[in-house]
């Protein structure tokens, strides 16, 4: 009997309303188990945590099959006091818009040992939407909606009748910062709409306060609607005095890694680091100036895509992972961008890198002063910026003087990427929200003209 009326309230067959846990009785001998109860202690859960989670079963928030082994386990890493209250926790969130309940329930679990080391815990009064209003929005748009203790994933994909087409590539994706922190989809989802058909708006949670992080990534189905997104909401006042920033999101692919030893070459890099991580398909390494046999301590991952260095920065940080017998530094590299080929057709700037040490700016002024006028050299340690007076002048240079050897150094040259403004723009809008991690130790392959 236990058995189908838990089947039916899990189906949401069922014509009875749930059963409220807090009238389970569980000090009597009438206590209801389901079929599952056993294997819970059997999986050696204490009994009285056996009996709470039983009850979640019984009350149909959760059946047995829901929740893999990997949450059982750790459930039982709790002591019985923890355990009761991380159920209890579990119980009472809204599970309506939870596909994974076994992830939900280890997010509720990292979350609680989170809070109890901080001393912290929830208001119940700025806990979550108002439900009511993510309903509606729902049962208009007939889009899904997933939740978990770190994001709200509105779509992904949207319904064939909104958009029926391939799945968005890079470009479509959109940064959107200083959301306020009560704020949810069913205030976002109506302005970007406008731009276009929305495939997914993924929000930042923070589980701790159970508010937004201030920030959201939304992807719309075409490029142009990315574009028409920035136009609209860029700096739109969704709430009194309440502007947003939105920009074009880059998704990275490149990881910075600091603790390296100065010894490694390039290939030991690359072999040590394809034993521990997946999609490596570069390094990128610098040497140091006064001894090209030895590398600045540091270098730069490149993955194949942002999901594999997304997994391998997870791997990486994780400090179960040691490369060289040492646990590494990872964060992630700034995205490079290329700058508009109009604005590059313009640079009379070229960036020399691999400069020997004992290269001066007067032996540069006197190498590249052949081929034109010169406006300035200026030499930062094994790299520095020629300033032509005229384009031609630069095309000619770097066609004749790329490759040579300049003081027993093969030296390599590339025009210099002029300042980007809105670039600069775009870093600190995601910096500030939270997204710091995407744009911090930046590598630029060719260093901005006018450094100093």
């Amino acid at each position: 009997m236990a058995t189908d009326q838990t089947t039916d309230h899990v189906n949401g067959n069922s014509t009875e309303e749930p059963i409220d846990i807090t009238e389970v009785d569980t000090t009597t001998a009438e206590v209801i188990h389901s079929d599952n109860f056993q294997t819970l202690l059997d999986a050696g859960l204490p009994q009285k945590v056996a009996e709470k989670l039983d009850a979640i079963y019984i009350a149909g928030l959760v059946s047995h099959s829901d929740l893999d082994e990997r949450a059982i386990e750790a459930l039982k890493e709790f002591n019985e006091e923890g355990a009761l209250q991380v159920l209890l926790e579990f119980k009472e969130s809204d599970l309506s818009h939870v596909q994974n309940k076994s992830a939900f329930l280890c997010g509720v679990m990292k979350t609680y040992r989170q809070r109890e080391k901080q001393g912290t815990k929830v208001s119940d009064s700025t806990k979550g939407p108002v439900e009511a209003k993510i309903k509606a929005l729902l049962d208009r748009t007939i889009y899904t909606l997933d939740v978990t203790t770190g994001q709200r994933k509105y779509g992904g994909p949207p319904p064939e009748s909104v958009y029926s087409g391939a799945q968005p590539t890079i470009g479509t994706e959109i940064f959107v910062g200083k959301i306020p922190r009560d704020l949810f989809e069913d205030e976002l989802v109506p302005l970007f709409e406008k731009a276009g058909p929305i495939w997914d708006l993924r929000l930042m949670m923070d589980p701790l306060s159970g508010l937004n992080r201030g920030y959201a990534f939304v992807t719309l189905c075409t490029k142009e609607a990315a574009s028409e997104a920035v136009n609209l909401c860029n700096n739109h006042e969704i709430r009194p005095g309440k502007h947003i920033g939105v920009c074009i999101s880059v998704a990275n692919n490149r990881l910075f890694v600091g603790s390296i030893p100065k010894s490694k070459t390039k290939e030991q890099i690359v072999e040590e680091f394809a034993k521990v991580t997946e999609g490596l398909n570069d390094v990128i390494l610098y040497h140091q100036p006064d001894d090209k046999k030895k590398n600045r301590g540091f270098c730069f991952l490149e993955y194949e895509d942002h999901k594999t260095a997304a997994q391998a920065r997870r791997r990486l940080m994780s400090g179960k992972v040691k490369v060289w017998g040492n646990v590494v530094t990872v964060e992630w590299a700034d995205p490079i961008e290329n700058p508009d080929p109009e604005v590059m057709a313009k640079v009379k700037v070229l960036f020399v890198r691999n400069l020997a040490n004992s290269v001066t700016e007067e032996i540069l002024e006197k190498s590249f002063g052949q081929f034109g006028k010169l406006e300035r050299v200026k030499k930062l340690k094994d790299y520095a910026f020629v300033h032509f007076d005229e384009r031609d002048a630069a095309v000619e240079a770097l066609a004749q003087m790329n490759g040579k050897v300049l003081e027993g150094e093969h030296i390599d040259i590339v025009f210099a990427k002029p300042p980007d403004q809105k670039r600069k723009e775009h870093m600190a809008l995601q910096n500030i929200f939270f997204c710091a991690p995407l744009f911090k130790r930046g590598y630029i392959q060719a260093p901005v003209s006018g450094a100093d």
